[in-house]
């Protein structure tokens, strides 16, 4: 991926520029009027003569300062009366804040996967070798993917492939809604999902599948001590508890159950969710539109690296309908990557080229080794 610098301060367009200013907050969780509202770029706060990057950068928030001169994004309903809030409405420095929104070429011949260099299409070409390499690059480099998905992946039989992915340190955090977890339960249980057979057969009885496969991993306590009970033998879930990978259930109106463990709180639902997407450095979003919208809003569009510089944060949307992808990306996830097409095939073709990716890095490390042997 393409990295960039942050601004050079010292150049004399920042010269004249002011220091910030802050107003207290009038109450718990209310922002004071003219409050600056965040974006998902690199943004910079100009205080006592420096600027400053923000901690945990997300849209749709307020820039706190705290009493040792750190600044924090933070979401309005987590203020408490007092606290020293940016207000402004410029992003060009005028105000004390500087919003970097040019982060790099992003269109680049040699780099097909050059983000918010297109409009979403299912008639372009998907480069699953590229998509590969940043995954296996991420985990190489100790990254944090987050993976997004929706129900659909279970049903459409992409279980193994996601298994997979989790049992090979590919996935940081998985973050899915009740269902998602339902129908893996029920396929490793029932062999089915949604009274579905894995040819897509209906079962006689099959529509209360889903049910009695809440109800056995309520009576075990939680979906951990199914795993350990041995209720649940295989499947997305299994796989996050033997591989100790994070997973946050959130609930919606509509579920059944719900399943111990999800959370049925929506603000306690973020917060949740909110510690995943502070250390992504990758997210992969499938079949599923409020799941993906929801992440995207928490996601800041860019990484920190070690050295100061910035890189864009990969972001796939996988979708089977363009306006998904196209949605997300209008709702400010802009660096969205979209790849119209089905959780089943997405899965198993990424799954083929990341197992290539990695013998071909193999080949290449032996042939090193031997070469330098040779010497």
């Amino acid at each position: 991926m393409t990295t960039f610098p942050p601004p050079d301060f010292t150049q004399p367009a920042f010269a004249n520029f002011p220091d910030a200013r802050f107003a207290p907050a009038p109450a718990d969780g209310v922002l004071p009027d003219g409050f600056f509202s965040t974006t998902n770029l690199p943004t910079f706060v100009r205080v006592n003569g420096r600027w400053i990057a923000p901690k945990e950068p997300r849209m749709d928030a307020g820039l706190v300062l705290d009493s040792a001169g750190t600044i924090w994004t933070r979401e309005g309903r987590r203020l408490k009366k007092g606290d020293l809030v940016a207000v402004g409405e410029n992003e060009d420095g005028s105000d004390g804040i500087f919003v970097q929104t040019h982060m790099g070429a992003h269109v680049d011949a040699s780099d097909a996967f050059a983000f918010m260099s297109s409009e979403v299409s299912r008639e372009k070409p998907i480069d699953y070798a590229q998509m590969a390499r940043v995954l296996v690059d991420e985990k190489e480099r100790g990254g944090y993917p987050i993976w997004i998905t929706g129900p659909a992946l279970v049903h459409s039989r992409a279980r193994s492939d996601m298994s997979w992915f989790i049992a090979n340190g590919y996935v940081g955090a998985l973050l899915a809604g009740n269902a998602v977890a339902v129908h893996d339960i029920e396929a490793s249980i029932y062999g089915t999902t949604l009274g579905m057979s894995s040819t897509g057969e209906i079962t006689q009885g099959g529509h209360g599948l889903h049910m009695r496969a809440i109800n056995r991993v309520r009576a075990a306590g939680s979906i951990a001590n199914a795993v350990a009970q041995g209720i649940i033998t295989d499947g997305i879930m299994y796989s996050c508890v033997k591989h100790d990978v994070p997973f946050v259930l959130t609930g919606s109106i509509r579920d059944d159950g719900p399943l111990p463990g999800v959370i049925t709180d929506m603000l306690v639902a973020q917060d949740a969710m909110r510690q995943h997407t502070m250390k992504a450095t990758m997210a992969i979003m499938i079949a599923t539109a409020l799941h993906a919208i929801a992440t995207g809003n928490m996601l800041p569009a860019f990484v920190q690296n070690a050295d100061g510089t910035m890189r864009e944060l990969p972001t796939i949307c996988v979708d089977s309908s363009e306006f998904v992808v196209s949605k997300l990306k209008d709702r400010g996830t802009h660096q969205a990557f979209g790849v119209v097409t089905n959780a089943q095939d997405f899965m198993h073709i990424l799954r083929l080229y990341v197992e290539r990716e990695l013998e071909s890095r193999a080949a290449t490390s032996r042939a090193n080794t031997e070469t330098a042997a040779a010497r």
